[in-house]
């Protein structure tokens, strides 16, 4: 491994808090890059590893759906139901540290991966492969969902060495695509050899956040506005406009929505009406005077001539329209203009009253936007108030701390993870993290991110899920318990409190509630004394069976919270 490759490893090694063997390391490390070329959202790199021992020659493997990374097979029913359709991309990695690129080491991850997407499989499949499997039929049970055509599949094979474009090589690497086409079963299948100068560009691209040029050439700027540093009025064409929600490979960004209050609500009578009118060739030149355009708020925007270079940005108006222009491509051409309102303010608050006033013309509540502006904004300070050890950052923007190199990875805590915890530990409804997430979602504004909820709850449950999933990663916990990960938050709270009642969200009381917990938490020995009770009496529930489908039911919760109530003690008589 060459030092600058290795110097890049060992840089991620320590901001992931990974503490790993090197050839394990740099797994992780390739999945890492190349799921991201695919997937821009902050990932764990736990949740694609796929092991060593029965991985069909796969070290990692993600299936992104609908913009989302998959982790589990409830879910894929969750975003059938939700949005109606599935658009799907398979991303497949095989990582060695060695210098040079091997004909049967491509031909191993070929068969790996053809072995693993037929209906028959003949190798031996490890836990992670098995739900990898298991997922990928929930995936093509529902092929009638499949609105954008079969999933993709991308294969990566990743060493320290140099691809010189070997004919042997490549050949071999053309075979397997050709096996995998013949499945019948992709739209395209894409076989990439990643060498050590392409890792290196991988990982620079990691640190920054979504960057994309365009031509404006139609434009009227706004004049000077406080707290403003540019800002126009435009009409782009299309396929400029699709630069700037699609990736490379043409697959939606949906970190570029992160901002916006309703994200994509399907075929729905407007959607379906704008769908109609770029599908007409007499119509779809109109689009413009039909259409009230879209808002792009960017970190920065550098104009030359009639190049604009966009960086952090986020379309916070116009999802729907952006996705039906997505959804329509491949029939657009220079001939269809989007109105676009390109705006840029390092002003939150500038942004946040854009996003107010450009929401109102379908109905968003004022607890749903504080929910997903206010009260994330005082999750981030909040969180950084905290000293050494009890410090966790929370991610209000994708990426927002990938290039920060003091910041462990494992620290930073995206809206996903926290709704998620937050539900298991406090709503009591661990069972709903992945076989129902998206009412979860429903929730936000009400049971959760509510306007008078105290800031300890949230803090609380992000950092007992940073310190259980520690233990995860350290295997001081089995990874059989996985399954069971939020059901062992839940017990965890009860059982540290004795089963008192939970205190109202918004009280006092509420915050020396968690200061309690908290106490445990921040102690290196008292936190892993109290998961390992609460993951015992999570088994003793399960008897055994830490199956998904057993533990991640209702009933599954219902049995655990009735348990521990009656194992506690009663409080001694005055």
């Amino acid at each position: 491994m060459d030092r600058i490759t290795k110097s890049l490893l060992d840089e991620f090694v320590q901001q992931g808090g990974l503490k790993l063997a090197e050839d394990t390391a740099f797994e992780h490390f390739a999945g890492y890059l190349t799921v991201g070329i695919h997937h821009s959202e902050t990932i764990d790199t736990d949740d694609i590893s796929t092991g060593a021992g029965g991985d069909c020659g796969i070290d990692c493997i993600a299936i992104i759906v609908n913009g989302c990374l998959i982790t589990e097979p409830e879910e894929i029913e969750d975003l059938a139901e939700t949005n109606g359709m599935l658009d799907v991309d398979f991303v497949l990695v095989q990582a060695e540290r060695s210098t040079s690129f091997e004909s049967s080491k491509i031909g191993q991850f070929g068969f790996g991966v053809q072995d693993l997407f037929s209906e028959r499989p003949s190798l031996p499949q490890n836990e992670s492969i098995q739900k990898a499997s298991a997922i990928i039929s929930e995936i093509f049970s529902r092929s009638a969902r499949f609105k954008r055509g079969n999933p993709s599949c991308h294969l990566y094979y990743v060493t320290t060495g140099r691809w010189t474009g070997d004919q042997n090589l490549d050949a071999r690497r053309k075979s397997v695509i050709q096996d995998l086409e013949g499945l019948g079963i992709f739209k395209n299948v894409t076989f990439d050899c990643v060498d050590a100068d392409q890792i290196q560009r991988l990982y620079r691209t990691s640190k920054n956040a979504v960057t994309r040029e365009i031509v404006l050439s139609e434009r009227t700027v706004i004049p000077e506005i406080p707290n403003v540093d540019q800002a126009y009025l435009g009409l782009l064409p299309a396929p400029e406009f699709l630069k700037l929600v699609q990736n490379d490979g043409g697959e939606i960004l949906a970190s570029i929505f992160y901002d916006n209050v309703r994200h994509w609500q399907e075929w729905n009578a407007v959607n379906a009406e704008i769908k109609e009118t770029l599908e007409n060739p007499e119509t779809k030149v109109r689009f413009p005077l039909m259409n009230n355009g879209v808002t792009i708020v960017a970190r920065s925007v550098r104009p030359t001539g009639n190049r604009f270079t966009l960086e952090d940005y986020q379309i916070v108006n116009g999802c729907q329209t952006s996705y039906v222009l997505h959804e329509c491509g491949s029939t657009l051409d220079d001939s269809v203009y989007v109105p676009v309102r390109l705006i840029a303010t390092q002003n939150d608050d500038v942004k946040n009253a854009i996003i107010k006033a450009t929401n109102r013309q379908t109905q968003v509540t004022e607890d749903q936007l504080f929910a997903l502006w206010e009260f994330p904004k005082k999750l981030e300070v909040f969180f950084q108030s905290f000293d050494g050890k009890k410090k966790l950052y929370y991610e209000r923007r994708s990426r927002q701390y990938s290039a920060a190199q003091h910041i462990e990875k494992v620290r930073v805590v995206n809206m996903t993870t926290l709704v998620r915890a937050f539900a298991s530990i406090f709503l009591e409804r661990p069972h709903r993290t992945t076989r129902n997430y998206k009412a979860l979602l429903r929730s936000v504004g009400s049971e959760i991110f509510g306007k008078d909820h105290r800031l300890e709850p949230y803090y609380l449950s992000a950092f007992a899920n940073y310190r259980l999933e520690y233990l995860f990663r350290n295997q001081i916990l089995p990874s059989q318990l996985k399954p069971a990960r939020y059901h062992i938050l839940l017990a965890f709270r009860m059982l540290q409190t004795n089963g008192r009642p939970l205190p109202a969200f918004n009280s006092h009381e509420m915050a020396r509630y968690c200061e309690e917990l908290l106490e445990v938490l921040w102690d290196d020995e008292k936190f892993r004394k109290a998961f390992e009770d609460a993951a015992a009496e999570v088994r003793r529930v399960a008897q055994g069976n830490l199956h998904r489908d057993n533990v991640r039911t209702e009933s599954f919760t219902f049995a655990l919270t009735t348990s521990i109530r009656e194992t506690i003690p009663a409080p001694a008589q005055t």
